[in-house]
């Protein structure tokens, strides 16, 4: 009977549960509604107990923020998240009742960094740092496969950002304004220009504003951790033509300070696309097995 290992995208509006084998290849997948605990955790130990006899293990990758320090009483759980039903919620506490079984518990965008480290565009290389843009802005770093983190995991979607010239907009960030998540991530686009930026031409002069920021970020990112690959992904990288702004405003922004890689190369979007966060959570998974 083949080995399987579970993994669980959980998302906020969302959880995806999946199952494959040692080559990290998909044997199935289900999306379940984010709603209650009660409710959704009762749909993923449904999923997984019909593969109660070949499942190994279960790496989880979840919307936070989240407590990932081991000897803390609060390990496992879910924290101050702004959806109430799920605050201080034992996520990896829920699972272990259900399934003895090792459990990898991480941040849903470190999952998505793992997955493009593994089997994506950080494969071969030492160094990623991964960036979702998408409803909320987050990030994830891993250096020869350990995350970067300390007393907490990263929150670098809320960096700050210098505002662009051109743009006029507060900020749609709760705690901090323009912080890169309050200047750039899809609310933040439509709550500027009263429409979403996937019914924004590719010509809309916007895009060079987002770009900026986006490239901003880059920089940053360079400078601190000057990682091999920088990958972003999430639906607002879904505009093709926005990766190729960054580049370019990038390369302005250094003006030739530090040399990296090309840039083709350097500054990219996900090889795995949507399927980077669950290849991350069944790898975490088999890596939880065999270390455990």
């Amino acid at each position: 009977m083949e080995k399987l290992f579970g993994g669980i995208e959980a998302g906020g509006t969302k959880f995806v549960c999946s199952v494959g084998n040692n080559d990290l290849e998909i044997i199935e997948r289900a999306s379940y509604p984010t709603t209650t605990p009660e409710e959704t955790m009762a749909l993923v130990i449904g999923f997984f107990k019909k593969y109660a006899d070949q499942l190994m293990s279960i790496g989880v990758g979840s919307f936070g923020p989240i407590d990932i320090h081991r000897d803390s009483k609060t390990y496992g759980y879910i924290t101050s998240t702004p959806k109430l039903a799920w605050q201080n919620y034992n996520f990896v506490g829920a699972l272990k009742k259900e399934f003895d079984l090792p459990i990898a518990w991480t941040t849903d965008v470190n999952a998505a960094c793992y997955g493009e480290y593994v089997k994506g565009r950080g494969d071969g290389v030492n160094s990623v740092v991964y960036y979702t843009i998408g409803t909320g802005i987050g990030g994830g770093a891993l250096q020869k496969g350990t995350f970067i983190e300390g007393f907490s995991h990263p929150e670098m979607g809320h960096v700050l950002v210098s505002r662009n010239p051109k743009d006029d907009f507060e900020g749609s960030c709760p705690f901090h304004g323009h912080c890169l998540e309050g200047m750039a991530a899809g609310p933040a686009i439509e709550k500027r220009l009263g429409r979403k930026g996937q019914d924004l031409s590719e010509e809309d002069p916007y895009w060079e504003i987002e770009a900026d920021y986006i490239a901003q970020c880059a920089y940053n990112t360079t400078l601190m951790f000057s990682p091999d690959v920088i990958i972003f992904g999430g639906g607002v990288m879904q505009q093709e033509h926005l990766v190729k702004k960054v580049r370019a405003r990038f390369k302005e922004l250094m003006n030739e300070y530090v040399k990296t890689p090309e840039l083709e190369d350097y500054i990219v979007t996900p090889k795995l696309g949507n399927n980077a966060g669950t290849i991350g959570c069944l790898a975490l998974a088999r890596e939880a097995k065999l270390h455990s």
